[in-house]
């Protein structure tokens, strides 16, 4: 059985597999984020997060996701 191709990115430094057709949305998902609490920096470029769910993710992209953590 063939295997389907992965999309190698970059997420913070470290190299990751992921589908092809897959947005920045998903990986939020599967990095299991609180997406509220995230930014996003894609090839260099902050995404809003409205636009999530419609930008793909290209083999040789890369992520850059900023957590904010709230404390006092």
């Amino acid at each position: 059985m063939p295997v389907a191709k992965q999309n190698q990115v970059t997420v913070n430094g470290e190299q990751r597999d992921f589908p092809p057709e897959t947005t920045l949305h998903d990986v939020v998902r599967a990095l299991d984020l609180e997406p509220e609490r995230v930014a996003i920096e894609l090839n260099r470029a902050i995404i809003k997060r409205d636009l999530w769910a419609s930008t793909m993710v290209d083999a040789g992209a890369e992520i850059e996701i900023v957590q904010f953590v709230g404390g006092g």
